[in-house]
């Protein structure tokens, strides 16, 4: 039986079905996958059942996987695999985290929208987050599509944006909300990097936007109007009508296209209830200055 897409909206966001992520995916099967991860940009796997080699299996059929930020941390203390990022409220006993620790400062940013790993050079190309615990209050997640954000732009915006580049940095986000407790080890281990500010997305030639709060400055303009484009661009992209809410179930396993989305978490009671949420992340092919064949000059 070939797969079921059922569209949450025309053209973004679908449910996937009739398939077994578990075993062994026909090569049919898996393309249809891709399709409709080029149509839709989230897709959700309900009631699936996937051991960590199975979770990074599937992931790997859409390219080579990251490895975890949280080896670049003074305080890192991994719980899960380093081929995971562990998107959770435990400690690495699994227990729920104090109140006061540095992890927990760390991944409050994680609330704010963002796209994975815009602030390597290699960003990433999709996300693979499997629920293994979920808290009975809260703790969604909000998606938005910034190829329907770029395309409700006025033409003279549009035209304004295509060739400018921004910053984008872990630290951006994280003093956002305050943290800056970073060392100069950690700080020189992920140095700020450049982004394009408008994609064109290679499987279907639709251009999206690429921001978020990784995003501090733009080059060529001053901080303070560049950081104000940034901000007005953020809050377009993220109106209603832009944005699929995830109520997550047990055993669901979400992808997004980190190219043309952006996303955040919803609160929920972390000092009480245990959210085990673990990722697998597949990187692009490239910085999108390289791909976009835009040189950018050293800082």
């Amino acid at each position: 039986m070939a797969i079921t897409v059922c569209p949450v909206t025309p053209g973004f966001a679908a449910e996937i079905g009739d398939v077994d992520l578990s075993q062994p995916i026909a090569p049919s099967d898996f393309q249809a996958i891709r399709d409709a991860f080029a149509s839709y940009a989230v897709l959700i796997f309900p009631d699936q059942h996937l051991s960590q080699d199975r979770h990074l299996d599937f992931a790997r059929l859409f390219g080579p996987l990251e490895t975890t930020i949280a080896l670049h941390r003074k305080d890192a203390k991994l719980r899960v695999r380093k081929e995971f990022a562990d998107v959770s409220n435990l400690d690495p006993d699994n227990e729920v985290w104090g109140k006061d620790s540095r992890q927990r400062l760390f991944q409050l940013g994680n609330r704010l929208w963002h796209t994975d790993s815009s602030f390597k050079r290699l960003p990433a190309l999709a996300s693979l987050l499997y629920a293994r615990a979920i808290p009975p209050l809260g703790g969604h997640t909000e998606f938005a599509d910034e190829r329907a954000a770029y395309d409700a732009l006025p033409e003279d915006t549009k035209r304004r944006l295509d060739t400018l580049v921004a910053e984008h940095s872990i630290f951006n986000s994280r003093a956002r909300l305050g943290f800056s407790n970073f060392s100069d080890e950690e700080r020189q281990g992920l140095p700020p990097v450049p982004q394009v500010l408008v994609r064109t997305l290679p499987d279907s030639g639709r251009k999206s936007l690429y921001l978020a709060s990784h995003a501090g400055r733009i080059i060529g303009l001053p901080e303070q109007d560049g950081r104000a484009l940034i901000d007005q661009l953020v809050a377009h992209a993220t109106q209603r009508q832009f944005v699929y809410t995830h109520r997550w179930r047990l055993h669901d396993l979400v992808i997004w296209d980190n190219r043309c989305t952006v996303h955040r978490g919803t609160e929920f009671d972390d000092l009480r209830w245990k959210r085990d949420m673990q990722r697998a992340t597949v990187s692009d092919i490239a910085n999108t200055c390289e791909q976009a064949g835009i040189k950018v000059a050293a800082a």
